[in-house]
């Protein structure tokens, strides 16, 4: 069997969308599974939309997701260059051997005619407008003539009428085409570059790849590429047509109803992992129920053969569950390294909180956040003093007794000596029994003072944290405030 080789070649138009990430990733895990070679290679020969920067950030967020490729731009490989527009000489070279063969030809047909044989065939409602192959009919002397006289020209593949093309996609089964549906695709603009159709072709013989895994929206562009390989003699690889990727009222994944790029997530605070592990469930799975998966699982349980044809809804709930799943099974101690990093970020970077502080914070939110900002904008209350306190809560939980309470509860830790967790809690306990109350109504308006809202980790998590000294600072402004609030 020969070696696998796959390859993921994006278009620099901008960010890597998820659907790219999905068909990056699928290509990795196939070549990984198998002990193949994974492949990067830039197809940059649209330059209207080519954008600066873009092969950049596309390398950056492949690596960021720990999709490493064997050959590429930046790490070379046998089958380079792997910049599309530094392979030019290649396509026309090839183009002109189809032209030589009769399978191409030169297109010289301005703008203004190509728009009339538009308009002329939607008025005739013909199904599917196509090139009328004005130019196959040229005389050498006339084709000679016109690149004397420097006439734009485009190279054309000449598709042969009435033949049936089929072929055997791995997730699809078997597909037929008729070619009376296919266009004369340009193969060369005028501008000297290939379009993508002959790009792609060349490249994939020239660099040996088995396997094309592709998304769905290239599926009715394989015929062409079909001819192209009978054209030339050469061994086909195998295809695989990825489902397209839906939002949830199953339209097309489009930016226009949320983020789409890898670099969005990334700076939302979504771990790689996550991604990867939400990325890799949308449109196939292992034939069981299992939904958590780290890289190295994924390439040991990945197959083609369990990809569906079926669209695949992108839930964001779906991530975001699998995000605070990913985050649980992190070690503390790296945590508090990811927690150190996004501090510096916010207004609290100038304060000096130590390690043993910030390790009793994610011991008590891990089970209550899915980010890691989380650690800090779901409980400022361990970070700086309540400026607010929620009025439902003091609706709720304030009542007329509550300031008695917190300060028997104060009076009692005041007279503690360096406390721990449990002598929080036996003072805790001293006040509810002396008092002969359940403890909710202690621990309700204790909460409220401290934090500011009705909601959070245990509150004796709370209380070791936060300090004998701030624990009676708050209870003092808790009070003072929250009756100037109520008006008593």
């Amino acid at each position: 069997m020969k070696e696998i080789r796959v390859r993921f070649a994006p278009s620099p138009t901008g960010y890597l969308h998820v659907g790219g990430l999905r068909t990056a990733l699928y290509n990795y895990l196939f070549a990984k599974k198998n002990n193949g070679k994974f492949i990067l290679r830039i197809e940059d020969t649209d330059r209207n939309r080519y954008v600066e920067g873009a092969v950049e950030n596309l390398i950056n967020s492949l690596k960021w997701c720990g999709l490493t490729y064997d050959e590429g731009p930046d790490v070379g490989g046998n089958y380079g260059p792997y910049m599309q527009s530094q392979r030019l000489d290649l396509y026309k070279k090839y183009a002109e051997e189809l032209i030589k063969n009769g399978h191409a030809y030169y297109c010289f047909c301005s703008q203004e005619r190509l728009q009339s044989i538009r308009e002329e065939q939607e008025k005739q409602k013909v199904p599917q407008i196509k090139y009328d192959k004005h130019c196959l009919g040229l005389s050498k002397d006339e084709i000679q003539e016109n690149l004397m006289n420097n006439v734009p020209y485009v190279i054309r593949l000449n598709v042969i009428p009435n033949q049936k093309i089929i072929f055997q996609d791995i997730i699809r089964g078997q597909v037929e085409f008729d070619s009376i549906n296919i266009d004369d695709q340009i193969l060369i603009k005028s501008d000297g570059y290939p379009t993508y159709h002959m790009a792609n072709v060349v490249d994939d013989h020239l660099m040996e790849i088995s396997h094309v895994i592709r998304g769905e929206e290239w599926l009715s562009s394989t015929p062409k590429h079909i001819l192209l390989y009978d054209y030339f003699n050469w061994e086909k690889p195998e295809f695989a047509h990825l489902p397209l990727l839906l939002n949830p009222d199953r339209s097309k994944l489009s930016k226009r109803q949320g983020d789409v790029a890898v670099e969005d997530y990334r700076a939302k605070g979504y771990l790689q992992s996550a991604l990867i592990n939400f990325v890799a469930l949308l449109g196939w799975n292992a034939g069981d129920d299992k939904e958590f998966y780290y890289m190295n699982e994924l390439i040991e349980k990945f197959s083609l053969e369990r990809v569906n044809k079926a669209g695949a809804v992108f839930d964001l709930q779906k991530l975001n569950w699998l995000n605070a799943e990913h985050l649980r099974k992190i070690d503390n101690i790296e945590l508090l390294k990811m927690l150190k990093v996004y501090l510096e970020t916010t207004q609290y970077s100038k304060l000096n909180y130590d390690d043993e502080k910030l390790l009793s914070i994610i011991e008590a939110m891990k089970e209550r956040v899915s980010f890691i900002h989380e650690f800090v904008d779901n409980c400022k209350y361990f970070y700086e003093e309540p400026s607010e306190y929620d009025i439902k809560s003091i609706e709720k939980n304030w009542k007329e007794d509550s300031p008695s309470l917190l300060i028997k509860f104060k009076e009692q830790i005041e007279k503690l000596n360096n406390p721990q967790k449990e002598d929080f809690e036996i003072a805790f306990n001293k006040v509810v029994e002396e008092l002969n109350i359940g403890k909710g109504k202690l621990i309700h308006p204790l909460r409220l003072a401290l934090t500011g809202q009705s909601t959070g980790p245990g509150m004796f998590d709370i209380l070791i944290i936060l300090g004998k000294e701030e624990i009676i600072s708050r209870i003092d402004k808790a009070i003072k405030t929250i009756q100037i609030i109520k008006g008593t």
